[in-house]
């Protein structure tokens, strides 16, 4: 009794922690998990902070100081004359520093970091589109699972009822008892087709748990979708998901800004000919202390001694050791590259396209031809079950007609769900997924 305990509590505990994913839950769900999104999200974020520090580059530089010296021997005090005498000196300064003008090359860093920042926001919608699309492949592999097992199962469900009245009228001298052998040979067959379907179906549900990185799939399924979901769509030409894919592909996005990224820091190069000009200021006071002396009170002295200064500066770059010319160098090389890697994205964007074009006509015509066959393997079984029923057909007649019909309809189903796949691919590629 209590081993039977433990078994209705841990039933019912599986029970319990099942969960059934929507489409739109598994792939949320493989995106919170993703490694690969979390390293890209990372590298986004600090690309978001080097922006940030671009900008903050524009305000003053602020420092303060507290110094404190002993001086052993002869010593100057705060006015200046020296004396043989040990002293103690504390000084307190604040100083700032504001960059009034650099030929505007911290503006075209800020440009520069915005745009690296902005594409690697496109790397991680990239990343993201692709988990989308394994995601959504897998999620129709085990809808198209689900749907062979429910053939197999209806067959073998079938052949099972027509095994039971075989053997009641073998039971009643109304049958041949070798009927009955071949019956059970085929429910046999098809009970190891419908065990080999749930098999598959299995696999098809752990690949998609561990697709999404689940610690414990434990009763772990997929909800139906509805049948708008599973219909096919018109196929939209190769051109149409080509210039779609032009505007909505992140990979694009991704190369086109960091073009912008590399033209900015062109101009920032080229501003580091210009001469800058600085601003500063600096507050300062001290206080000292020289032996066998008597000094003023350190209040008095911290407002005695209280000095302040402004000033400017102006640098003017006469050789800076060839570092200019060759980062400008570097910087249009960057430049071609980055012209040349938006050419070679939009050409093999191109080519999978047209490939992923093709490959959904044919599927799509495959799926057409699958239902016809299936139609007619339909009605080729419901002839010949007639005929059977009424001895008017051989056993073998039967199942031929009966496997031919199966067959047509797991065809059917693989040719359905192949065009939903292309169809996915079409919209991968088109940034709709």
């Amino acid at each position: 009794m209590k081993r039977l305990l433990y078994i209705i509590l841990a039933c019912w505990a599986t029970t319990l922690s099942a969960k059934t994913y929507t489409l739109d839950e598994c792939i949320q769900t493989a995106i919170a998990n993703n490694n690969q999104m979390r390293l890209q999200q990372n590298q986004y974020a600090q690309q978001e902070i080097a922006y940030k520090q671009a900008r903050a580059n524009l305000l003053p530089y602020v420092s303060g100081s507290v110094g404190q010296n002993w001086v052993f021997g002869r010593s100057t005090g705060n006015d200046n004359i020296s004396r043989s005498q040990n002293s103690a000196q504390t000084s307190f300064s604040v100083s700032a520093n504001l960059l009034l003008w650099d030929g505007l090359k911290m503006k075209f860093a800020i440009d520069e970091a915005k745009a690296a920042m902005q594409a690697e926001a496109a790397n991680v919608e990239t990343v993201e589109a692709e988990i989308r699309l394994n995601i959504s492949v897998m999620y129709l592999q085990v809808l198209l699972n689900r749907e062979l097992l429910a053939v197999a199962t209806t067959q073998y469900e079938d052949t099972q009822r027509k095994v039971e009245r075989a053997e009641a009228l073998v039971a009643a001298n109304r049958l041949a008892q070798g009927e009955v052998y071949s019956l059970q040979a085929q429910a046999a067959k098809e009970e190891l087709a419908k065990i080999q379907a749930e098999s598959t179906l299995k696999l098809s549900l752990l690949d998609l748990a561990q697709a999404m990185e689940l610690e414990d799939f434990t009763g772990f399924d997929i909800a139906l979708p509805t049948e708008d979901e599973l219909s096919g769509e018109l196929l939209p030409s190769n051109e149409e998901v080509y210039q779609q894919a032009l505007q909505n592909r992140p990979e694009i996005r991704a190369a086109e800004l960091q073009l912008a990224a590399n033209e900015s820091a062109l101009r920032s190069a080229k501003a580091s000919y210009s001469p800058t000009i600085s601003a500063g200021a600096n507050v300062g006071t001290g206080y000292y202390n020289i032996s066998g002396y008597e000094n003023d009170k350190f209040g008095k002295q911290l407002g005695d001694n209280l000095s302040t200064s402004v000033g400017l500066s102006l640098n003017i770059p006469l050789f800076t050791q060839m570092n200019t010319t060759n980062n400008l160098r570097r910087t249009k090389l960057n430049i071609e590259n980055a012209k040349l890697q938006i050419e070679q994205v939009k050409k093999d964007l191109r080519k999978e396209i047209d490939q992923a074009y093709y490959n959904a006509l044919a599927a799509q015509a495959r799926q057409y031809s699958a239902l016809k066959a299936e139609r007619s393997a339909a009605e080729a079984y419901r002839y010949e079950e007639q005929k059977f029923s009424a001895g008017r057909a051989t056993s073998y007649e039967y199942y031929d007609a009966k496997n031919l019909y199966v067959q047509s309809q797991s065809e059917r189903l693989q040719a359905q769900y192949d065009y939903l796949f292309k169809l996915i691919v079409l919209h991968y590629y088109e940034g709709e997924v």
